[in-house]
């Protein structure tokens, strides 16, 4: 695991070498099913500084309003100060984060030196993926009482890059919170998938989740997200990088 943190830590940087594009859909429904929102985004994603930026190519959507599905396109996002407005926004800027190297965010996948001091790896078995062989890991917090997360994850043999890696909360939030602040969010976990675009660079290419949030009494809804990156460019991070915004179409949402 030292070889995997000191990799992520020298990928992180690699990474930022990178223009890519990355299709974001946000689908929130409430418990019976029906659909209140549902945003699809196109992103291209730019090398900067200090983490990555993030060019809207395309938004659009649609969201339930007196009694009707509105359907709209570009930015602003409409209604976007409602209750599922905010919630759209909120996990298409904030889970696909663009203040980390990888275009998300950063503090879902405890490999880097960092987060790894917060947890213990048990080896569980050597896989085969795609072809190449893959150590099969669980990691759970360090500390049984923290509550962060807890999952699995399947390690390149060769290279000591993470090729899956899946997330759970380590715990139930507790209960005084839920029966106090009638907060919960049963099923929370994230599941992504990296590729392989050269030698030791490794990028997380799709990400998904689908979970219950519970909030305050009167929040109740299914929130399904996932991503999807592509295109891999390397560039020069000294060198002008020029696209024009209608020259992605980016690829067709995925159906969760």
């Amino acid at each position: 695991m030292k070889r995997v943190a000191e990799n992520q830590d020298r990928a992180q940087t690699e990474r930022n070498k990178y223009v890519y594009e990355q299709h974001v859909r946000v689908d929130i429904r409430r418990t019976n099913g029906k659909l209140a929102r549902e945003e699809v985004a196109d992103l291209l994603v730019l090398p900067a500084a200090k983490g990555s930026t993030k060019r809207t190519q395309s938004l659009k959507g649609q969201y339930w309003k007196h009694g009707q599905y509105l359907a709209f396109t570009g930015e602003p996002a409409p209604d976007s100060g409602s209750l599922d407005g905010s919630l759209a926004k909120s996990f298409r800027e904030d889970l696909i984060s663009g203040d980390s190297k990888d275009g998300m965010a950063k503090d879902l996948f405890p490999l880097t030196t960092d987060e790894q001091k917060n947890y213990k790896f048990k080896l569980k078995e050597e896989t085969v993926v795609s072809g190449r062989a893959a150590y099969h890991i669980a990691f759970s917090p360090a500390d049984k009482d923290d509550f962060t997360w807890a999952g699995e994850a399947l390690i390149d043999k060769e290279e000591f890059e993470p090729v899956s890696v899946y997330t759970r909360l380590s715990r139930r939030i507790p209960l005084f919170v839920r029966t106090m602040l009638g907060t919960d969010l049963p099923g929370l976990g994230f599941n992504t998938q990296y590729r392989r675009v050269g030698p030791n660079i490794w990028f997380p290419a799709s990400f998904g989740t689908e979970f219950h949030l519970h909030a305050v009494f009167f929040i109740n809804r299914v929130i399904t997200v996932s991503m999807e990156s592509s295109g891999f460019k390397r560039t020069s991070t000294d060198s002008d990088v020029h696209y024009n915004d209608s020259s992605t179409e980016g690829p067709k949402p995925k159906q969760w």
